[in-house]
């Protein structure tokens, strides 16, 4: 499998130099907050793709706690880091019963299915384009863009990357740009394209914003 990704940090300063040029709204977040970090925000990063895949599915619809533990069981079913062969060999019964659901229980065995059979290249997605990528991911059941999406930020550390239906993404462009209510998806696709080719650090300091930044602010 190919190891993580992460964008440089040359290219993360840049990005925040650039941006903050662009615009003074964002250039006064960016100066207290620094550049943006392309790791994940609730997690430390795994050491391969299928694994990093894998977690996601399970972290899907819960609250960061109870998925931590449900992943913890997971991960301890293992000798060393999930591979599909691994997952494949476990019993659905096993699964089950460190904490997941039959969906989620049913995604992971579906990505491990079809990464094994060859129908989602993980060890080529470094030569994939962003949406290549989003097109053979979401092959899997129970993976849908947005998991695509966070897979291209925080595990390939790919930086245009735009996840407009994210709920987060909405309320901190709202916050950082005074809006009144938060941009449709529809709405803040066209708002995204004066920010590229840097639309994935727009997209972690709007999730920043979201979480820092009050209504009253």
């Amino acid at each position: 499998m190919t190891p993580r990704q992460a964008a440089p940090r040359k290219e993360l300063q840049q990005a925040a130099s650039e941006l903050a040029q662009r615009d003074p709204a964002l250039a006064a977040f960016i100066a207290k907050v620094g550049p943006p970090a392309m790791v994940s925000r609730h997690r430390a990063p795994t050491a391969d793709h299928f694994a990093a895949l894998a977690e996601s599915i399970i972290y899907q619809q819960l609250a960061g706690r109870a998925a931590a533990a449900i992943h913890g069981r997971f991960a301890a079913l293992f000798d060393g880091t999930p591979t599909p062969d691994a997952v494949l060999a476990l019993s659905v019964d096993a699964m089950r019963g460190a904490g997941l659901s039959g969906a989620k229980t049913a995604s992971i065995r579906d990505l491990a299915e079809k990464v094994r059979d060859g129908h989602v290249k993980l060890d080529k997605v470094a030569r994939l384009s962003d949406e290549e990528i989003v097109r053979e991911l979401t092959l899997v059941r129970g993976i849908g863009r947005w998991t695509a999406q966070m897979f291209l930020i925080f595990r390939l550390g790919r930086l245009d990357v735009w996840p407009v239906d994210d709920l987060g993404v909405r309320k901190g462009y709202a916050r950082l740009f005074g809006l009144p209510v938060p941009p449709t998806p529809k709405e803040l696709e066209v708002l995204g394209d004066r920010f590229r080719p840097y639309r994935s650090a727009v997209a972690w300091y709007c999730w920043r914003a979201a979480e820092t930044i009050t209504p009253a602010a």
